[in-house]
């Protein structure tokens, strides 16, 4: 019998009884990290190797499009009122919703529409030569990054695999399940290793022979040094999701955590023929201090006034914007990054460095570490899986009936946190049933058949 059986007097059966602390709790734990492993590991295959591709997609972005992006430095400017008239008579079926100008005098001026037949999200873009109004071409673009046809194509690769909504909950699983992996595989190496009371052993991984120790032991301690940086990830994914991205979102909302943005209401209305134009509101808070990258965006509606926001996302982060009357050209309202709330000041830094903006080259770098560090994990899990196998078929599971091993004074607060946490990330928790069906169904089985 192994720990935590006792045999049924005048039966010859065996059934689970509780056993305390640590040898409780490692084989459901266990069970746990090898259904998920094994079920949601390709969706989370298939999550890093489309997120490398994305990281450097902004490279990409400076190569394909340079033509479009890019113009000879020269003398003089055209207005940027003159540049968006240039752009609208490209477009007009369009309607503007923003001017970027160039940061550098070998940048094109950006002139964003949204256009009847655009899907959501996605804008149609003038490129123009700000020295003397040349168009050098029009794009699709998508999202507030304005990314170029390539990085829209990866980026809706990466989230969705072009399958619309119901290709998002490949994304929305892996990002559900990679946290729930990550602690689970983490509490059991550090529980496993604590014997030893060696650092080597939990921070090293062991050479010697090649098999099954020695791949476990990789994918331990690799795992212990990735983990921060795959909890991030998934932390940072799911507020992309569809379903747990909307439960986030309210969450956000309930607690004021919201991304806030300048007051544009002024006063009195715009009268007719009186507004100042693009380049008057981005002179009048050039003049107040807002540097570039910014997007000048016009007025929605009567008594609204223009509003000036800096875009950049690279470290220090440039959020602040600034609103400005039609009709006077006065900054009526200034809102700084810095005046945030903490959540999302988290937020703005956590999604620019998700998709490895926030700090460049290096952020880059990094991210892509740990998905090629994710990628390695998944294929070592499913490696020591097949060697476990018998002679045939595939590899054996954990011993089954872990949970009935639990004591109730700790199964208790594991099942309403499971419950908890499913209610919020229902990705989760469909699959979590899915898994206790399975693992029900096969106990059933093995029950019938032992009493064939």
């Amino acid at each position: 019998m192994s720990i935590g059986e006792r045999e049924l007097p005048g039966t010859g059966t065996t059934t689970a009884v509780p056993v305390p602390g640590w040898a409780a709790v490692r084989p459901l734990l266990l069970r746990l990290h090898f259904y998920a492993g094994v079920f949601v590991g390709p969706f989370l295959l298939v999550a890093a190797l489309t997120g490398i591709a994305y990281i450097y997609t902004p490279q990409l972005e400076q190569a394909l499009y340079a033509h479009e992006l890019h113009v000879p430095a020269a003398p003089g400017v055209v207005s940027l009122d003159r540049q968006a008239q240039i752009a609208q008579g490209l477009v007009p079926d369009g309607t503007i919703t923003g001017v970027r100008p160039g940061v550098n005098a070998t940048d094109t001026t950006q002139v964003i529409f949204d256009r009847p037949g655009l899907a959501e999200s996605y804008h149609w873009t003038v490129f123009v030569n700000p020295h003397d109004g040349e168009v050098r071409g029009s794009l699709e673009t998508y999202g507030s990054s304005q990314a170029l046809p390539v990085r829209g194509w990866i980026d809706t690769l990466h989230r969705s695999l072009h399958l619309g909504d119901v290709g998002r909950l490949y994304s929305e699983l892996a990002a559900s399940w990679l946290w729930v992996i990550v602690l689970a595989g983490l509490v059991l190496w550090i529980g496993r290793r604590r014997k030893h009371k060696r650092a080597r052993a939990l921070l090293v991984p062991a050479g010697g022979k090649a098999g099954h120790r020695r791949l476990l032991s990789w994918h331990g301690v690799v795992g212990l040094w990735a983990a921060a940086g795959l909890l991030f990830l998934s932390a940072t994914g799911l507020s992309w999701s569809l379903h747990a991205g909307a439960n986030i979102s309210d969450l956000r909302t309930a607690l004021d955590w919201t991304t806030p943005s300048v007051p544009s209401t002024v006063s009195p209305a715009v009268a007719p023929g009186t507004d100042i134009g693009y380049q008057a509101a981005r002179d009048a808070t050039t003049q107040a201090g807002l540097s570039g990258p910014v997007e000048v965006r016009p007025p929605t509606a009567a008594g609204k006034g223009y509003v000036v926001q800096q875009v950049g996302r690279t470290w220090p982060v440039k959020q602040d914007s600034m609103a400005v009357d039609p009709a006077t050209g006065q900054v009526t309202g200034t809102l700084r990054f810095a005046d945030y709330p903490p959540a999302a000041k988290l937020t703005t830094w956590g999604i620019a460095a998700h998709m490895g903006l926030l700090f460049g080259l290096a952020n880059q770098i990094v991210l892509t570490i740990l998905a090629l560090a994710l990628v390695f994990l998944i294929c070592w899990g499913y490696r020591m899986w097949w060697l476990r196998r018998p002679t045939r078929g595939f590899g054996r599971a954990p011993v089954r009936g872990a949970w009935r091993r639990v004591p109730g004074n700790i199964l208790a607060p594991l099942l309403i946190a499971a419950a908890v946490v499913a209610y919020f990330l229902p990705v989760l928790g469909v699959p979590l049933l899915a898994f206790l069906a399975l693992d029900i169904s096969l106990g059933l089985r093995a029950m019938k058949k032992a009493a064939a």
